[in-house]
């Protein structure tokens, strides 16, 4: 199996910088900065931006589970091969999402589900 060792030193970078982003929106959510404010228009934006905050770490979230499956299929020898069909995901799709767990041709077939 190819040497994988600056993708997995890109995917820990890219999952350290995810778990600060994840901590910063935490920290927003829990209002641990600034208590939420007593007027109720005011909540009611602040309750809004929370939501938004909530679909972001979600996001995050799932991208963090992505970066460590990668990681782990680096770690295992499988990296770079279609989860799905089982062909070698092209090195051009791995450049741009070096979490991509499917070749580009079954990635779109499971979008369109």
């Amino acid at each position: 199996m190819k040497d994988y060792t600056d993708v997995r030193d890109q995917l820990l970078n890219m999952l350290e910088d995810l778990d600060d982003r994840l901590g910063k929106i935490t920290e927003d959510v829990r209002h641990t900065e600034k208590p939420l404010a007593q007027d109720f228009s005011e909540q009611a934006v602040e309750t809004e931006n929370d939501e938004v905050l909530d679909a972001l770490g979600n996001a995050t979230r799932d991208e963090v589970e992505k970066i460590k499956q990668a990681i782990s299929r680096i770690d295992a020898g499988t990296y770079g091969i279609c989860l799905s069909c089982g062909e070698p995901i092209k090195k051009e799709r791995l450049a741009a999402v070096p979490y991509a767990n499917q070749c580009i041709h079954c990635a779109e077939k499971s979008q369109h589900r």
